[in-house]
């Protein structure tokens, strides 16, 4: 009994671990020059789309934590509405000079509290002085995290 209880843990934490490792797989992985491009820029542009997909453009300030892009929102706005009723949105970060772009297609996730939300909240004051000289706390200001499942890149070549 014992050894049948042993292998069906064993098969149940093996099966765990393959779809942790197909998740791993499936995250966008960034090169080192997208990376440091994502983190020496301070604007990208968010699209959202409402249920019925009309399509919003929106330019914000982010962070990027490494694997995805962190942004505040503010209660009433459009593009809140949208991420909260169709969570798939894309964002752009882009330059002119010397040209590069790095394009997302991702997931939403909204925050309003909780540890995730002072985790993010945490990198956007360190990361903009703006936000450091006008604090705000837990349900005064949603924080999106987009993680990307496409990203395609120009000009890091």
């Amino acid at each position: 009994m014992r050894s049948e209880y042993s292998q069906s843990r064993f098969l149940s934490i093996l099966e765990k671990r393959k779809v942790a490792l197909a998740f791993l797989d499936a995250m966008v992985k960034f090169t080192a020059k997208e990376v440091a491009f994502l983190k020496s820029s301070q604007v990208c542009h968010l699209a959202t789309a409402s249920k019925d997909g009309t399509p919003q453009v929106t330019p914000v300030m982010y962070a990027f934590d490494g694997t995805g892009f962190v942004i505040a929102v503010d209660y009433g706005t459009k593009k809140l509405k949208n991420a909260r009723e169709n969570p798939r949105v894309a964002l752009v970060v882009d330059r002119l000079r010397p040209t590069r772009a790095v394009t997302v297609q991702g997931t939403c996730a909204v925050y309003e509290r909780g540890n995730e939300y002072r985790r993010l909240l945490n990198l956007l004051m360190a990361r903009f002085e703006f936000y450091r000289k006008n604090p705000w706390g837990e349900g005064e200001s949603p924080i999106f995290r987009i993680t990307p499942d496409k990203a395609a890149s120009w000009g890091f070549g």
